[in-house]
Formats: structure tokens, sequence, C-alpha cells
């Protein structure tokens, strides 16, 4: 599945140039770097409308036009690609309605319940990832206010994501995201096909932060290696062991010193280059 994701682009102007639209300036207002998206959040679709590409803002959770409110939004973050054309819920929208979900990357989580650790799943040098999704517009009964929702649609897991989790995003690359847009819509059979998992050396997968597992938490410390923020925990486990046996407790010079090695890992965690490799990326 695909639970929560990121969109690190600095600003708007570069994520409209990587999806080939023009800047809207009433969008570059709204668009801000997030490094949690979570359901139910509002983030960014590209579509084609009268023959056009464009991005608009959408909320994270399908919910039916027919839909009396908003409850279903949540159970609909994620749509199965094999059965998504014959749901009742996903069938009109495949049709219909696709789009596009613009990432650069999306998270996982490994270890026991209490221990959980993200996975954050990137390609290697920060480029963006152009998730399959689908789109609809509902109007709140009780607002009279048109929301657009969408969801994202899954495959069965590439190589590399299986041993964690064994679904991720269906992932388009290259002419696949002109072929999904498809400027007339319709043909499901043939916009199915482009429904599969990617390439194995497509995306790499980096160990990150807890902080990613709140939701309030959408900060660039989410994407801290984990490394960075091992040590305190190494050197707490260390003093813990060394205390059941009956050592001495360590010296202030040493305790200074330990404090001053989790200061420092603290540092690197805040100021960690998340993408060394993309121009024009502000570290």
């Amino acid at each position: 599945m695909c639970g929560r994701y990121t969109l690190t682009y600095p600003d708007y102007e570069t994520l409209a140039r990587a999806l080939g639209v023009d800047v809207d300036p009433e969008l570059a207002a709204l668009y801000r770097p997030r490094y949690n998206v979570a359901p139910t959040d509002t983030s960014f679709v590209l579509r084609v409308k009268d023959g056009r590409r464009e991005i608009v803002p959408a909320r994270w959770g399908l919910v039916n036009s027919w839909a009396k409110d908003r409850s279903s939004a949540a159970k609909q973050i994620n749509a199965r690609s094999e059965t998504a054309p014959k749901r009742p819920a996903f069938r009109d929208a495949f049709e219909r309605r696709r789009c596009v979900v613009p990432a650069d990357g999306f998270f996982e989580w490994t270890g026991a319940k209490g221990q959980r650790r993200p996975i954050w799943y990137h390609r290697p040098g920060g480029e963006l990832l152009t998730l399959a999704g689908l789109y609809e517009s509902w109007r709140d009964p009780a607002t009279g206010v048109l929301e657009r929702t969408f969801t994202i649609l899954t495959t069965a897991a590439n190589a590399l994501v299986a041993p964690v989790h064994d679904r991720m995003p269906a992932v388009l690359v290259g002419d696949e995201v002109n072929a999904w847009l498809g400027a007339g819509q319709g043909a499901a059979i043939d916009a199915h096909a482009l429904l599969h998992p990617a390439p194995e050396t497509l995306l790499v997968a980096t160990p990150v932060s807890k902080r990613a597992n709140t939701v309030e938490h959408d900060d660039p410390a989410c994407l801290a290696e984990a490394e960075a923020e091992a040590e305190p925990e190494a050197e707490a486990v260390a003093v813990a062991e060394a205390e059941a046996e009956g050592e001495a407790q360590p010296s202030k010079g040493a305790a200074a010193g330990k404090k001053g090695k989790r200061s420092r890992a603290t540092s690197a965690a805040e100021t960690l280059p998340l993408f060394p490799d993309r121009p024009g990326v502000r570290h």
C-alpha cells in the first residue's frame, strides 16, 4: 500500500517545470515542500483537461460523488490496480478521471510493534516520481462546497519493497505518464497494462528518522537518515548494560563527552543534505 509520501521540491515553479505545465501564481502561493504527506491531507495532482495538462489541489482519500459524507476518504487512499477497473467505487474514475500524483518518495515501515522504523523509498538523485492516481469531485451537502479528492493505485511490490510490504504505489515511467493521462481517457484495458511494479533499479531504500511515524511531523528532520540518530540510542544501551553489570558510573568528563556526541548527532539530523545531487535544492 502507500500510506505516506513526500513531495519536497523546493518551490512550485520547479515542480511545474518537471511536470511540463505552466506556472499558476495562485498555486505557487499555496505550495510548500512536504516531508510527510498523510491521508486526508491536501496535496496536488496532475490531470489533463481540455487537452492540456494542469496541476490542481486535491485531498488524499477518494470520496465518491454519491457519498453523503467524507467518511470513506481514509478507507480509499489506495485502490488495487487489479480490481479498480471493476469496483463501483473506482470504475468510473478509472475510465474518465485518471491523474498523476507527483511525489519524490514514499514510506513503508518495518520492525516489531512499538519499534516501527520508517523506510523511505525514493530515486537516488531525488528525481520526481509520478504515481498513478484517480480523482473525483464531491460536493459537501452541509456547505455546498465542491471538493476534489484522489486515490493512489497500488500494485505488487518489486524486489526492493517486497521484504517490507507486498504492495507498492504504481509508478509511471517515461511515456507511461502520457499514456495514463491520455487526452481521450477511456481505454481502461490499455490503461491497466501500465500499472506494474517499478523497475528494480529505479528506487533506493533509506531508513529514516522515527519522527516520520507521527503525522503531525512534516519537516526535513523526518528524512534524516537513521544512522544520524542511532548513536545516542546505542550509548544509552551501553550505559544501561554497564550499570547492570555493576561497572562504575561514567565520570563527569565522559558524561560530557557523551552529551557532546548526542548534540552533534542531533545537529547532523537537522542539517543532513537530503538531495545532494538535485540542482537548485537548498540543503
